[in-house]
């Protein structure tokens, strides 16, 4: 194991080193803080591993090894009470530690159990409170059943090469995952291995029996020292926040809401804004903490893809309203990509693999999205129509009827009947102008260069409501 004396020892002789060569005679250096006895205090970071071990915790112990590092912190102390959690976030924990640059001492103020005993093998050092306990490492599903054996080999190599790497029974870290490994004198064929305090410190799972962190400090000889604890960031709770259930039903709802109204009114532009920065904030935290993988959010995107296709490309759709007469296969893709996706982000999978994903995090995720969209578009079509009978929004909607009645009339825009027909130019056409048909005026467009006024001219095509026609030459 690594030891703070020899770090210690080590860091006064390149101190003595560097004095040497680089302090000028009749100056002293006193870059390091002593005790009154000449002992150099030692900088002690701390954090806490006191939840289920998940992508948040193993994203608080990057950040905070990080920091340790940079500080230069002699030693790191880690103070657990876990169930366990996630064995691929406890695997990327465990190596951070056992590949940590200080030692790193782990103090068990309650449980250590599963995932939470293979963080504290890979640590150099355990304290334990009274009453606390570690082990029972058998890898479990979410309803508390032993996962197939591929997970518990992996999981009791896991633990056999951390126990072996800090000079710890490997047998015994094996039996607190299979509990068919006898080992004699600690365990019987067919139960896993949970240690006592007492029992920890016999098979060497554990340094002494202390009721807190200063004394598990006190015990490594550790007096003169200097506490840096760890403290979460404004990002860390910010993305808490937004992982909220609550929240990320309403951002579903922005979502969903935004994309039907953009759909209903192209070209406004703020509701298509609002459904990107919603998805923004829904898909980041969650991508953050490791709960979303790259192709789920891809899945988002390419089913926006395929609604517009079925939109603006594939008629027959029934935009107003969802309706499903007409409905294509893009469009019905579309949307089962869109709500998969976000369903997706919501479970703590791996890959395609759901072994460990919770039964009642998948009713609660697929209740919210359900809920959610359904709430959308329902509030879209009530809010829509409310909305657009507002003084100020009415403004934004050409809604004037030209009646009868107040003399307007309508005029036969199909003029392919003239196709052929002669008369003059009662304009001078430049391309466009005025020209006399029957004793009719028609606007009409030269087909080539100008023409002057009092020409004869021909019909030549009727096309996009508009008549083009050309001099006749021999009139």
């Amino acid at each position: 194991m690594k030891s703070p004396r020899s770090f210690l020892i080590l860091r006064l002789l390149s101190l003595l080193w560097a004095s040497f060569w680089l302090v000028p005679v009749g100056f002293a250096q006193t870059d390091t803080t002593t005790s009154p006895s000449g002992e150099e205090k030692l900088l002690v970071y701390t954090f806490d591993i006191k939840e289920e071990i998940a992508s948040p915790v193993w994203r608080t112990t990057q950040r905070a090894m990080a920091e340790a590092d940079s500080i230069e912190a002699d030693l790191v102390l880690v103070q657990m009470n876990t169930y366990g959690g996630r064995v691929d976030m406890a695997d990327s924990i465990r190596t951070r530690l056992l590949h940590a640059k200080m030692p790193v001492y782990v103090f068990i103020e309650n449980n250590a159990a599963s995932a939470g005993a293979l963080i504290s093998i890979a640590c150099d050092s355990i304290y334990m409170r009274s009453g606390s306990t570690i082990g029972a490492a058998t890898v479990v599903n979410q309803n508390a059943e032993a996962a197939p054996d591929k997970y518990q080999s992996y999981f009791r190599n896991k633990m056999r090469a951390t126990a072996e790497a800090n000079g710890r029974d490997p047998d015994i870290a094996e039996a607190m995952v299979d509990p068919d490994k006898y080992v004699p004198g600690v365990s019987d064929s067919g139960k896993v291995v949970t240690f006592s305090v007492a029992e920890a410190i016999e098979n060497g799972f554990c340094e002494a029996m202390v009721g807190s962190a200063a004394e598990a400090l006190e015990h490594a000889g550790i007096t003169n020292y200097e506490i840096r604890k760890y403290k979460a960031s404004n990002m860390d709770s910010v993305i808490k926040f937004l992982l909220n259930d609550a929240l990320r039903g309403i951002l579903v709802l922005i979502m969903i809401g935004g994309i039907y109204f953009e759909l209903q009114t192209p070209g406004v532009g703020f509701p298509i804004v609002g459904a990107m920065v919603a998805a923004v904030l829904y898909f980041a935290p969650a991508y953050l903490e490791g709960l979303a993988a790259n192709w789920e959010i891809v899945l988002f995107f390419v089913g926006l893809v395929l609604l517009a296709v079925e939109v603006f490309a594939i008629p027959g759709f029934g935009v107003a309203g969802f309706g499903v007469a007409g409905f294509g296969v893009a469009g019905f893709g579309g949307i089962m990509l869109i709500i998969t996706s976000l369903v997706l982000t919501m479970w703590d999978n791996d890959g395609l693999d759901f072994s460990f994903v919770d039964g009642e995090a998948i009713a609660r995720s697929l209740l919210i999205i359900v809920l959610s969209s359904a709430l959308a578009l329902g509030g879209s079509v009530w809010l829509g129509g409310r909305l657009l009978q507002t003084h100020m929004l009415s403004r934004m909607v050409l809604d004037t009827v030209q009646a009868r009645s107040e003399g307007y009339v309508g005029t036969d825009a199909n003029h392919h009947h003239l196709v052929g027909a002669r008369g003059t130019a009662a304009t001078v056409l430049r391309p466009s102008g005025k020209v006399e048909i029957n004793g009719d005026l028609y606007d009409a467009t030269a087909g080539i260069g100008f023409i002057e006024k009092d020409t004869v001219i021909e019909v030549a095509k009727y096309e996009a409501a508009q008549l083009f026609v050309y001099p006749v030459e021999d009139a």
